[in-house]
Parts: C-alpha cells; structure tokens; sequence
C-alpha cells in the first residue's frame, strides 16, 4: 500500500536502528514521522505503550541493526587494516563479550582508522535504514542529510587472513601463551605477578560498570558472538593481561 510522503525525523529514526538494546523499542508514526522510544523501567513507559496501542495502524516498530550484524561490520572492517600490530589487536579485541566497547578503546589511539570505522558504520546504517523504510512503505518527503543511500563500498581485504593464529581463537592462543610464561617464572615472584593481574582485573570490571556501553548491552540480546567457537570472553580477558604483565616487565 503505498504512503503519503512524511517529514521523517531522521536524527530519532538513526538512533533507533544504531541502538540494538534488549529493553528498548521504538516505533514510527507513519502520520508525523516522530519516532517513538519506549525504554523498559522508564516512567514514561506506560504512557508511550497507550499512545501507541490507541492507534496502532499508525505505528510501524523500527528494526535496528541486529547486534549480530554490526559485529560482522566489525570484522569486515578488521579484515582491511593494513596495520598488523593493530589488526592483531583489534582481532584480539572483539573476540567475547564486550567486543564493542573493547574495538573502540583500541581505535581511540588510532585517529585515523577511528574516523575510517565511523565513516564506514555510518554508511552501513544509512543502507540499512534505506531498506527498512523500503520494506515498511514509508515515503520519506525530504532526503536524509546525510544524502541519498548507497550500497556501501567494499572495504579492501589486507594480504592473509584476518585471525593471525590460524583456527585457535585469539584468546585462546593467548591464554596458552600467558600460561607457558607463568611456568617459566619463579615461585618468589608469583605472588607480585598475581596481584598486578587481580589489580587489572578489578579496574577493568570498575571501568565497564561505571560507563556501560548501550552497543555491548546489545550483544546480550543474541547469542555470544566470538571469531571462534571455542573462544571465550573469560579467556580473552586473561590473555590481555598477561601480554599485559609482559610488556611491563620488559619496560
């Protein structure tokens, strides 16, 4: 059925397709082009549901990028850094949960592939948001002001494959890794490598509890997302800090 075009608010409708949270829906009205947000345990909750049950015909519910999806994103991105330090890194950094909180940490002391990464997301959920509107039969009246959506460029893929080690998951081959030096360390120094370890581990579980991240929130809407299955966030955290320790005992 074909729609009157609308005065879309395009600010609202990117917000509602970038953020892929567990407790949040948001809902276009095909009458104003508003865009609705009901956020479970929000005081206004109650009275966005009724204003939306009361005229329902004129509601269509925004399908956000899955967080399955943006992770591919991820990876594809990855698989273009010609960097090998930093693709290693960032390899390392989106393998668990908390992928995305930890691929953009990596990126802030890398200007320009930050800026590449945003650029390329940006793009991607423009397309995105060009095809649900063209599933949903809604006509906008005026163009995006990010311009008309195209399909979104192929990213160059670097020579060899993305995961430097091979079929073993980047933590996993990192934690083998951190145990074969534990072995080699004297017991006399045990003690100050466990507690250099539990210091980074405390301040990383404080830094993630104070300044949740909505994207990481979403992840736990599917199922854990590694680049192997045998990977584990637990086993990634651990391999970080040892290569960690490392570092510090060769400065």
């Amino acid at each position: 059925m074909s729609q009157t075009p609308i005065a879309l608010d395009w600010d609202a409708l990117e917000t509602a397709v970038e953020r892929n949270a567990p407790d949040t829906e948001s809902f276009l009205d095909r009458t104003t082009g508003q865009v609705i947000t009901v956020v479970s345990g929000d005081p206004e909750a109650p009275v966005r549901k009724r204003q939306i049950a009361e005229n329902i015909s004129n509601f269509v519910r925004v399908e956000p990028a899955s967080s399955r999806e943006q992770y591919r994103w991820m990876e594809r991105f990855v698989s273009s850094v010609a960097d090998p330090p930093l693709r290693e890194r960032l390899i390392i950094s989106i393998d668990g949960k908390g992928a995305f909180r930890r691929f953009k940490d990596v990126l802030l002391a890398y200007p320009a592939e930050r800026e590449r990464w945003f650029s390329y997301r940006a793009d991607l959920l423009h397309w995105h948001i060009f095809n649900w509107l063209k599933e949903a039969q809604v006509e906008a009246a005026e163009a995006p002001p990010w311009g008309e959506a195209k399909p979104p460029p192929e990213l160059p893929l670097v020579e060899g494959k993305p995961v430097v080690h091979g079929t073993e998951a980047p933590g996993e081959a990192l934690r083998r890794q951190a145990r074969e030096l534990i072995d080699g360390i004297a017991a006399i120094d045990l003690p100050s490598a466990i507690a250099f370890l539990e210091f980074l581990r405390d301040r990383s579980g404080q830094l993630v509890a104070a300044a949740p991240d909505p994207d990481d929130e979403a992840m736990d809407d599917d199922e854990p997302v590694t680049i192997a299955e045998t990977g584990s966030s637990k086993a990634a955290r651990s391999a970080e800090r040892a290569a960690n320790l490392r570092a510090s005992g060769d400065a």
